[in-house]
């Protein structure tokens, strides 16, 4: 269902894509009646006075979840208030998140190797060791913005600060920061010499990238209306 909300929104489920597929399918030799039934979410998207006009189909809107669909025909095409009410719960979030993870994933991988090759970069050349403790800096701030971003973000989201996306990704970036420099001053293992220019750098980076994935998850996601999406 959150799917279909989601091309809902972008047009790409609408009402000349449902008039086009008629067509292209001849759907008007294919059934002996008139009716389409659509997902209830896709709606915002629909103008069913227009499809009927140019296809001849009327539209009915269907249950919410894909699993009413039985219920929901057996019951005469009638939708209880269950089958009309929109949840995202915990574990509707949870189930996005591996969606999320691997969406993005090659960026961060891309972003990994980059900064690891740019580490060892300095004013005397180029230095292995320079590369290898700044990489792991790198590499442990990395993960904690995307991380953020893509796993605490959904699963956080209804107790976040801030009503858009962007600020609630921003927040948990700054949490991350916190937690990147709690990390690199308690650990023998990761060396704590960073500037302040690094630290300005981070501060600015994390945030940045941890608000830019969560921003992806309006679409994805109840909590926001097409003017919402629109506008992030």
């Amino acid at each position: 269902g959150i799917n279909i909300w989601c091309a809902a929104g972008k047009g790409t489920f609408g009402t000349f894509e449902i008039m086009r597929r008629v067509e292209i399918t001849d759907l008007k030799k294919i059934v002996n009646h008139r009716e389409l039934i659509l997902p209830q979410l896709g709606a915002p998207g629909v103008i069913a006075h227009k499809v009927k006009r140019q296809t001849d189909f009327s539209i009915t809107y269907g249950p919410v979840r894909a699993q009413d669909i039985k219920a929901f025909m057996k019951a005469g095409k009638t939708a209880t208030k269950e089958m009309r009410t929109v949840r995202f719960s915990f574990y509707d979030r949870l189930l996005l998140v591996p969606m999320e993870i691997m969406s993005g994933l090659k960026y961060l991988l891309i972003a990994i190797v980059a900064f690891l090759l740019l580490g060892g970069l300095s004013r005397s050349g180029y230095s292995t060791v320079l590369a290898a403790n700044t990489g792991i800096r790198s590499i442990t701030g990395l993960l904690i913005a995307y991380l953020s971003g893509t796993i605490l973000g959904p699963l956080l989201l209804p107790y976040l600060p801030g009503r858009s996306f962007s600020v609630k990704g921003a927040f948990l970036g700054l949490l991350g920061f916190i937690l990147l420099f709690v990390i690199l001053f308690s650990s023998f293992v990761i060396p704590a010499r960073i500037s302040p220019a690094e630290i300005i750098a981070w501060l600015l980076l994390i945030p940045a990238i941890s608000s830019f994935i969560l921003m992806n998850f309006t679409g994805a996601s109840t909590y926001t209306s097409l003017s919402g999406v629109e506008k992030e």
